[in-house]
């Protein structure tokens, strides 16, 4: 999009960093390597993100095995891929590659069982996925699919060179790809040059959060290093945030409603309650996890 036609998002008063997390590194799937940025014991305070997960490597024996076949229940995932490829199979009959740039959005909904797999034997394979709860009335609705290739996510460029992918909600007059009811997340994947800023307006009771995967960024005089998850405050006399990039940086930016219900997890199932997470074990043990 020209910058002629954005619509600035100006921010008066930035929010400040309230903590640093550099993550865990695990493993998961059948053995893919990556770093837990997030995860339990952070989901009342991230609410409505339940977990988000990096990846990275261009070492085969990191990621190969891949995600095998397994079950969902109880939310939505946004898989984001900056490099490589990988394909997504599911019982419920979508079918959808992944490349570079490009996203999928899954509702698990009441339930699905899927695979993610590399479709590449060598290179780098890198990105995120993001966990986003579902409010307790639309856990059990019917599960879908989205795949979103990068030259359908929109993007725009501001006067001092950023260019914004805007993978969800609204940035700058420009809507993203995906929006989603309740949660209405903003999701961004913020590209700047060394020594420009980027300004996005959030609503004050939103969670928010931001990662730098290139570079550094900094919040007035907090810096923050690539690798970081920075969770931003919440203060009712700002408006926004405000970021300053020290050299060329990339940042994910993510913000959302928060849902402030119940959240019992037992691994790939999230619920309301400890009888909902028993029926969602019974349901797959017995076969009828996606049945309507």
């Amino acid at each position: 999009m020209n910058t002629s036609q954005l619509v600035t998002d100006s921010v008066v008063n930035s929010r400040t960093i309230e903590q640093q997390l550099a993550g865990q590194v695990t493993s998961d799937g059948a053995g893919v390597k990556l770093t837990r940025l997030f995860g339990q014991s952070l989901q009342q305070r991230l609410d409505p993100f339940l977990m988000l997960d990096a990846f990275g490597s261009d070492s085969p024996q990191d990621y190969i095995a891949g995600f095998p076949a397994h079950p969902h229940r109880g939310f939505e995932t946004l898989t984001y891929l900056i490099a490589g490829r990988m394909r997504h199979s599911d019982d419920v009959g979508h079918q959808g590659l992944l490349e570079a740039g490009g996203i999928q959005w899954m509702t698990a909904g009441r339930g699905i069982i899927h695979s993610e797999m590399p479709e590449q034997q060598d290179g780098l394979l890198e990105g995120f996925q993001l966990w986003i709860n579902l409010p307790a009335d639309a856990k059990m609705q019917p599960a879908s699919y989205r795949d979103v290739k990068q030259a359908q996510l929109p993007e725009f460029t501001t006067v001092n060179g950023v260019a914004v992918r805007v993978i969800a909600g609204k940035s700058h007059g420009v809507n993203g790809a995906i929006q989603r009811p309740v949660t209405d997340p903003i999701i961004l994947d913020i590209r700047m040059p060394a020594g420009s800023g980027f300004s996005q307006r959030l609503p004050v009771s939103n969670t928010a959060f931001f990662v730098v995967y290139r570079g550094d960024v900094s919040v007035g005089d907090q810096r923050v290093s690539k690798g970081q998850l920075a969770v931003l405050a919440n203060d009712s006399a700002t408006d926004g945030v405000t970021l300053q990039a020290g050299q060329d940086s990339r940042v994910l930016l993510v913000s959302g409603t928060p849902l402030r219900q119940a959240i019992v997890q037992h691994g790939p199932f999230v619920m309301n309650t400890t009888e909902q997470i028993q029926q969602a074990i019974k349901d797959y043990q017995s076969g009828r996890l996606t049945a309507g």
